[in-house]
């Protein structure tokens, strides 16, 4: 499943996030969890109640407020979601999963729905215990605060060691119907393709009912938010939600439909670009990369290779240093267990062939450093025996994620 940018498709990007669809507001506060003052609570509200499905990461070690939203999520319709930022709510016993309760009661209560409506979820250090003396005024402030301008300030509340927020909005005309998507994100470290990668959360005003969500959301997820990697690391609190309202009155026909098949363009392409923005600000990065490992033999082949390319310290140290080095590229793939003939492989950095069917070949120096200097870089292996292609995008590996990482705590 693949998005493709064109005018056929009639889907057109809007400024906004997750306020962007009809019926939903947001805020984003500060509450005191961060000491530097930066917004660290936000709440989503849907007008109206919604289908909901989220997916969770894999990690044996599960935070607390991702817990109860997988308790949860099966338990009807949602009309909230609140997360924090700069506390993980994680391994610190049962107090934590207390915590998430009274959070999630508390949000019930100022806005009058009941608890397993609210969806929660925490990010940031992990091992202490969330300041509940600050997270509960903090809820009442925002909820007081709601509004389809909050969006924005949504988005900047989940952050942790990300550098910019992170929105993506479409729209589409459906069945004479205008149908918006809009989606928040964060993440830049702990990135890796093992759902979830990060805390992402798309809206849309469509009536989407919970089975045919759940099957849009795990093919979507599957190709855009699991196909990122920033450092081999998946975190404990990660999660993607995603709430439907109804409010735009488009109903899919079936899943076969035309207009639903539109609709899945759409969703996906909120997911990708959310997912391109992560790696984009990959802790300490300064490139985003993009691996294309085209014509294997099988799936499997492709998508090993890619992810070991992805994920090689070699590699992304070189596209850092902008070092024309194919061959730490095909060093990785073969490492990586695909089934591939070297003798048959092809590499490319941009648009320069590099090596060409197992043989290096004369490329022209000057040109490799231009293509190196850029900020999005797209690398092709082309193993050339069979039909199967793999799409995986990275970033390179700098002296800021070091730094960045080596005094998290402090």
């Amino acid at each position: 499943m693949q998005y493709m940018k064109n005018e056929a498709t009639e889907i057109k990007y809007i400024n906004g996030g997750v306020t962007a669809p009809r019926g939903y507001v947001a805020a984003g506060i500060h509450c005191g969890i961060k000491k530097d003052n930066s917004p660290d609570l936000a709440i989503l509200y849907s007008e109206t109640p919604c289908s909901a499905f989220a997916v969770f990461t894999k990690n044996r070690v599960k935070g607390h407020s991702l817990l109860l939203s997988m308790e949860n999520i099966s338990k009807g319709r949602k009309h909230c979601i609140f997360i924090n930022s700069g506390n993980a709510n994680a391994c610190i016993g049962d107090r934590g999963m207390q915590d998430a309760r009274t959070i999630a009661l508390t949000c019930a209560q100022k806005l009058g729905i009941s608890a397993h409506e609210v969806l929660t979820a925490s990010t940031g250090v992990i091992g202490s215990p969330l300041p509940m003396d600050k997270i509960l005024p903090g809820i009442e402030s925002a909820c007081q605060n709601l509004s389809a301008a909050g969006g924005s300030d949504a988005a900047s509340a989940i952050m942790t060691t990300d550098t910019f927020s992170k929105e993506y909005s479409v729209k589409v005309e459906l069945s004479g119907h205008t149908v918006t998507i809009g989606g928040m994100a964060k993440g830049s470290g702990m990135i890796h393709p093992n759902m979830a990668t990060m805390i992402a959360v798309i809206t849309t005003d469509a009536d989407i009912e919970s089975g045919m969500m759940e099957a849009l959301v795990r093919e979507s997820v599957d190709s855009s938010f699991n196909r990122i990697s920033v450092d081999g690391d998946t975190s404990v609190c990660d999660t993607m939600m995603c709430l439907a309202n109804g409010l735009s009155r488009y109903v899919p026909e079936s899943e076969d439909s035309p207009d639903f098949q539109k609709f899945k363009e759409a969703f996906l392409l909120v997911c990708t670009e959310l997912s391109k923005k992560i790696v984009m600000d990959g802790e300490g990065a300064t490139k985003l990369l993009e691996i294309n490992v085209i014509n294997a033999i099988d799936p499997t082949s492709a998508e090993t290779a890619a992810r070991s390319i992805a994920n090689s310290p070699l590699v992304k140290t070189a596209f850092y240093g902008e070092d024309a080095n194919w061959g730490r590229i095909l060093t990785a793939a073969g490492y990586s267990g695909a089934s591939f003939k070297p003798e048959l492989t092809s590499i490319s950095i941009g648009s320069l062939l590099m090596f060409d069917k197992g043989t290096v070949v004369g490329f022209d120096e000057t040109e490799a450093s231009r293509i190196l200097k850029n900020k999005e870089i797209s690398i092709t292996v082309d193993f050339g025996e069979g039909s199967f292609n793999e799409r995986i995008w990275t970033c390179d590996l700098s002296h800021g994620y070091i730094d960045i990482n080596a005094h998290y705590r402090t």
